[in-house]
């Protein structure tokens, strides 16, 4: 009902007052013309067959005789009666007009209540029209409504057809780009990280193999062992990328897109490298620290061995005890900063594991920036982990800042190429890095299968 009554309300206002000529009104003296014959008044009637564009004509032609009749009479004396009787009559066939148009304006509203709001009018291009001079109109809508219905032509303007008035709406576009999730590896925050100004980097090791005894006061002293020393070469890995836009691009381009580009590569960079950090096999990159658990590629790289690599206690799942096992198995020394690592993946499956007693040994934090805990030590998401399943190596725990060394040389440089590919721009990023095991004793692995 609330629909039905705004659209009469739209055409209820009186009709006459959108043809209402711009002269003030005026006060008829005596006649001055002769009296309208009887037949002339038979052309302007009011036509209510239902057909709106019959009785906009006539409506107009109301108007036009109306305006001319009072025009005619203006500073002359006029027979006041005739004069109004003629401009009675004129003024009946406008109201009738106007009820007609009134009721045509409701019965389409009914339409399309009816039809849930999406009755289409027989004539869209038209009833537009319509409705645009139906609602305040100026003399050229009444000029462009006129024409359409004397040549039968409903052109309109369009948005969705570019010539037809498409390209005055363009559209607004965001000047920010949103890129798609990749998730870095926060290894390189966890670990320890030392910068070189060398090709490669060797690290000294030694087994601390010191010789000793208890002797009597007069006893000879023979000689004891001495500490032996290990070199163990970091060798180093390239990332590189070589990404090109056009000049004329990076020119009009609303954003900075070289900025954006480099940023964009760094990201990368990070991505790779945390996956190499975590199990790279060493080949042009860093061998990962999964890669030195027992069994592994890098196993017998180190002079201390390997890391020791634990049961879960299940051929695809993790018992409690044995994450407690990996606890203790860890020397006192390392425990004050150590965590377990592992992906979102295996988490879902630890956190639902309780101890004795039926409670959950995982816990949420409560502070803001602070980590959940298991069995009391820090969990850090490591995406590049191994999911839970037959021989993964799906969680390890300890203190990996004391176990993996990240090895920088320089960072990311970048080098602006415009000549060799023309008319590109290539942008050549390159960053050096590598990355191994320090101490294979910091840290225990578990991996998924029963006990031998």
């Amino acid at each position: 009902m609330t629909a039905l009554v705004a659209v009469a309300n739209v055409f209820a206002h009186p009709i006459r007052a959108l043809f209402a000529p711009a002269e003030p009104v005026l006060t008829l003296s005596a006649p001055v013309v002769p009296a309208m014959p009887r037949a002339m008044t038979g052309l302007i009637r009011a036509d209510v067959t239902g057909d709106p564009k019959a009785m906009i004509a006539a409506l107009q032609g109301a108007h036009n005789e109306f305006k001319a009749t009072v025009e005619a009479n203006v500073g002359k004396k006029a027979d006041s009666a005739e004069t109004q009787a003629k401009l009675d009559a004129i003024n009946a066939t406008m109201n009738t007009l106007e009820a007609s148009l009134n009721d045509h304006a409701l019965k389409l509203a009914g339409q399309q209540m009816a039809g849930g709001g999406k009755a289409t009018p027989a004539d869209p291009e038209y009833s537009g029209t319509f409705a645009s001079f139906m609602r305040g109109g100026s003399r050229d809508d009444e000029q462009k409504l006129a024409a359409a219905q004397k040549a039968g032509v409903r052109a309109a303007m369009s948005e969705g057809v570019p010539a037809d008035g498409g390209l005055l709406t363009p559209n607004e576009w965001d000047r920010t780009i949103t890129g798609r999730l990749k998730q870095i590896s926060p290894m390189r925050a966890e670990s320890t990280v030392i910068s070189i100004s060398k090709a490669a980097f060797t690290k000294l090791f030694t087994d601390r193999n010191v010789g000793s005894g208890w002797v009597g006061e007069t006893a000879s002293r023979p000689a004891t062992a001495t500490p032996q020393f290990t070199a163990l070469g970091f060798g180093l890995g390239q990332l590189y990328a070589n990404a090109a836009a056009s000049q004329d691009l990076l020119d009009d381009a609303e954003i900075d897109l070289e900025n954006w580009l480099t940023d964009e590569i760094e990201t990368e960079f990070s991505r790779q490298e945390g996956i190499a950090f975590a199990a790279g096999d060493g080949v042009n990159k860093p061998n990962g620290f999964l890669n030195y658990a027992a069994g592994g590629g890098a196993a017998d790289r180190h002079p201390w061995g390997a890391i020791e690599v634990l049961s879960s206690g299940g051929a695809t799942s993790i018992a409690t005890d044995k994450v407690i096992d990996a606890v203790y198995k860890l020397p006192a020394i390392y425990t004050p900063n150590a965590k377990f690592f592992m992906n979102r993946s295996s988490l879902g499956s630890i956190r639902k594991l309780k101890d004795g007693q039926g409670n959950y040994i995982w816990q949420p934090t409560f502070v803001a920036g602070q980590p959940s805990t298991l069995i009391g030590y820090p969990v850090v998401d490591l995406p590049d982990m191994q999911n839970v399943a037959a021989d993964a190596l799906a969680l390890a725990f300890g203190d990996m800042r004391e176990t993996y060394l990240v090895i920088d040389r320089i960072g990311v440089r970048i080098l602006r190429d415009p000549y060799t590919n023309k008319p590109y721009v290539c942008f050549y990023v390159t960053k050096r890095v590598g990355g191994g095991v320090k101490n294979p004793d910091s840290m225990k692995i578990i991996k998924i299968g029963a006990a031998a």
